[in-house]
């Protein structure tokens, strides 16, 4: 079988309010909204079969919606009854995914509508290459925990240079 580079597709995310979140993502990001709100049973239903094979039988429902980004990457966000908001969300150390990008020439204006729409900025923006290139970055966090970078260019753009 030929390796070749594969597309991402999308990335789910937990929230604690699916209505809140939805909100939030099509104000500050403008991503469509594909697939309002909509719950999901642990039934018979192909939905509810390919569910239960995923998260198990200890479940009876939960809500879901789907976006969509402007480059067509899905975000799926999930609201469980059972949401537990940990006292540290930023376990970098530990294995799994503990961030996504989003790329926005406009990185400071995006994070003040992060911030004016309930999320968090963790760290000053920075610049990748200072005197250089203008490619910079930060680290946020939305309103109900979830982490995720801003770059202002491509990550093929950011990296293509090689090291720091």
């Amino acid at each position: 079988m030929t390796t070749y580079p594969r597309n991402f597709s999308h990335i789910g995310l937990s929230v604690p309010d699916l209505d809140a979140a939805v909100k939030f993502y099509t104000e500050v990001f403008g991503w469509y909204t594909m697939m309002e709100p909509s719950p999901v049973y642990n039934d018979d239903t192909p939905i509810g079969q390919m569910c239960r094979d995923v998260f198990g039988n200890d479940w009876e429902e939960f809500r879901i919606a789907h976006l969509s980004t402007g480059d067509k990457i899905g975000i799926e966000l999930f609201e469980f009854p059972q949401n537990e908001q940990p006292d540290n969300n930023f376990e970098y150390w530990k294995t799994g995914i503990f961030h996504f990008c989003i790329q926005d020439p406009d990185i400071e204006g995006l994070v003040e509508k992060i911030i004016a729409h309930g999320g968090k900025q963790r760290m000053p923006i920075r610049e990748y290459y200072p005197d250089d290139k203008p490619y910079k970055m930060v680290y946020v966090e939305d309103p109900f925990g979830n982490i995720f970078e801003i770059y202002t260019h491509s990550y093929e753009m950011t990296y293509s240079a090689g090291a720091y």
